[in-house]
């Protein structure tokens, strides 16, 4: 049954990350790390209201010769919130991750949905700091579905106090809203969202993480490093937007489809997911840049 998490899930969930944190312009920044330390480095970044537990297992499934870092953005889970947010205090917050874990050579960075808008900032204002970037579902020309939500007040609001994590738990959502997510997964990633406050239990995320964040179409003419796109195949990156991005990318970058995933991809199609990422990593691995022909 599919609500049954299988085995390789649970085996995924033992391998526990290690916890640090770091103080990042007056903020403190939470992560977590799988892995052996020096070791080439790949750094996880989620999406938006998201936290770094929604690579628990992925994490653990990228090949072993890596070391695997995933941070909680300021805003989100663990790490503090601040006054304002912008694309570039994020991209800041992953390069002192980077440093505060001692990785001492480039990284690869892999993004998810708001996550990749990071992800793309930091490769375009840090190009000495990152070896690749992997962008998962995440369109540069519109607004990524929770920010929207945030926008049309639908969702995101002022947050709720439950009296019991139990119904807090029975509360969660994922936007947009996609019935094809493994039951196991989201109970496991909604058990991390939720933190204990006077009166009871409400979300990790500070609603003011969502405003007009959108990265320009034209800093994708500043990343200069190796790039992948994923698109899911009914997500948000759709067919017409990669091609834009792949021009603007300067023709480099492979728009890989995931085939029968919804936007949040790790949720339910994880192993497509990971085949995705290995694949690129060993294809980097043994392979030469192309160089960018704009």
């Amino acid at each position: 049954m599919e609500d049954e998490a299988p085995a390789w899930f649970e085996a995924a969930l033992d391998s526990r990350p290690q916890r640090h944190e770091t103080e990042v312009a007056g903020a403190t920044i939470s992560y977590r790390c799988w892995g052996t330390a020096g070791r080439p480095a790949i750094v996880l970044v989620h999406g938006g209201a998201a936290h770094a537990g929604w690579w628990d297992h992925i994490a653990p499934l990228i090949p072993s010769e890596y070391r695997v870092v995933a941070l909680d953005l300021s805003g989100h889970g663990d790490s503090d919130r601040r006054e304002d947010y912008t694309l570039s205090t994020w991209a800041a917050e992953v390069i002192a991750v980077i440093d505060h874990a001692g990785i001492t050579s480039p990284p690869i960075i892999i993004g998810h949905s708001m996550g990749g808008w990071v992800t793309i900032t930091t490769a375009a204002e840090y190009p000495d700091r990152v070896a690749g970037i992997v962008v998962v579902d995440s369109p540069v020309q519109e607004f990524t579905p929770e920010e929207r939500a945030a926008r049309d007040r639908t969702a995101f609001g002022p947050l709720r106090v439950y009296p019991t994590a139990t119904d807090a738990l029975a509360r969660f959502r994922t936007v947009p809203d996609q019935p094809s997510s493994l039951p196991f997964i989201i109970d496991h990633i909604a058990r991390g969202s939720i933190g204990s406050v006077q009166g009871g239990w409400t979300w990790k995320f500070d609603p003011k993480v969502f405003g007009n964040r959108t990265p320009s179409p034209e800093v994708l003419r500043k990343v200069h490093c190796r790039v992948a796109l994923f698109r899911a195949e009914y997500g948000l990156l759709t067919p017409d937007i990669g091609v834009q991005m792949y021009n603007l990318l300067g023709r480099v970058a492979p728009v890989i489809e995931i085939p029968l995933a919804g936007h949040h991809v790790m949720l339910d199609r994880p192993l497509l997911l990971v085949t995705g990422i290995r694949t690129i990593l060993a294809d980097w691995e043994h392979s030469s840049p192309q160089e960018r022909t704009d």
